[in-house]
């Protein structure tokens, strides 16, 4: 870690990070390090509320083969026999009850993904729960991560989600609390990016996996819900902020199907940018819809190496 106001290295010291220079930041309570300063972020986090129904949605398993194929994007060697041969063809449903322990769903999900000796640290931005870099890091037993976000409640809630997880409080875009050239990976799962600042504390040969949905994402339920649209020119404008700086070394499109129950929708709605426009809860449109609906999860994983 680097301290944000000068930049040189923060150590832990009792229940706070210094660095050289004086500057200390106390470790909370709740388990993370809060590096913001300055004047207020204008960035808008995820509530508490928001976190609650994604760590739902998220334990109960629908997301799986996302996490698969994150986990395979970090990999050895990405094209080895994978666990999830789901992740890049459609899923089967499947009528095992849902697991209400998210770190036994992240265990069996991610059972026989190949390690990676070169993965030993592992940036995740925008991390909210914790549960992709946590699935990670189920991979990688050497492997340490950081979930970054800039919201109260995702910065407590990732503090508890791996013991080889530390949270941190920061704004990406002011810069990452990071030395340079000193992760080995860096991971964003439906988040904002900062391509500049990855490219900084990335080591050399390091990944940076970026996780977007297309436009079929959630599909068969933003019309009747009136959910937040994907642009469909998403994975454009990814392409130019990244061109320059990395060079994209895999493209994979994991879609399948999941059926999803009343309450899942709800978690679904409550979990993403649509639940600052609506109050799932009360929606009748949900109360409408059958006791179990088919919808589409499709995302692309793709993973960047810098250039030169």
């Amino acid at each position: 870690m680097a301290c944000p106001e000068c930049g040189d290295a923060l150590l832990p010291h009792d229940r706070a990070l210094r660095c050289g220079s004086g500057h200390s930041f106390d470790i909370a309570r709740q388990g993370y390090v809060g590096l913001l300063t300055g004047a207020s972020t204008k960035m808008t986090g995820d509530t508490a509320d928001m976190l609650d129904a994604r760590a739902a949605f998220q334990g109960a398993g629908h997301f799986a083969p996302i996490t698969e194929a994150t986990a395979r994007a970090f990999a050895a060697d990405p094209r080895a026999e994978f666990r999830a041969d789901t992740a890049t063809r459609p899923a089967q449903p499947t009528a095992a009850p849902a697991s209400t322990d998210p770190a036994r769903d992240r265990s069996s999900a991610c059972r026989s993904a190949s390690t990676a000796p070169d993965i030993s640290a592992v940036l995740e931005i925008g991390a909210g729960t914790g549960y992709y870099l946590a699935a990670l890091l189920d991979t990688h037993p050497g492997a340490f991560g950081i979930a970054l976000d800039v919201a109260k409640p995702a910065a407590r809630r990732a503090a508890r989600a791996h013991p080889r997880l530390a949270s941190v409080l920061a704004d990406a875009w002011r810069g990452l609390p990071v030395r340079d050239h000193s992760l080995t990976g860096v991971l964003s799962v439906f988040a904002p990016r900062n391509p500049a600042e990855v490219a900084r504390v990335l080591a050399p040969g390091g990944r940076f996996v970026v996780v977007t949905p297309t436009t079929r994402h959630l599909g068969e339920l933003i019309g009747p819900l009136g959910m937040v649209r994907v642009d469909p020119d998403k994975d454009r404008r990814l392409a130019e902020a990244l061109s320059g700086t990395f060079t994209r070394t895999e493209h994979t499109l994991v879609e399948f199907p999941m059926t999803l129950s009343r309450t899942d929708v709800t978690n679904v709605v409550a979990m993403g940018p649509s639940a600052f426009h609506s109050t799932p809860a009360d929606d009748p449109r949900i109360a409408a819809l059958p006791e179990s609906t088919e919808v589409t999860a499709s995302v692309t994983v793709s993973t960047y190496r810098t250039t030169g």
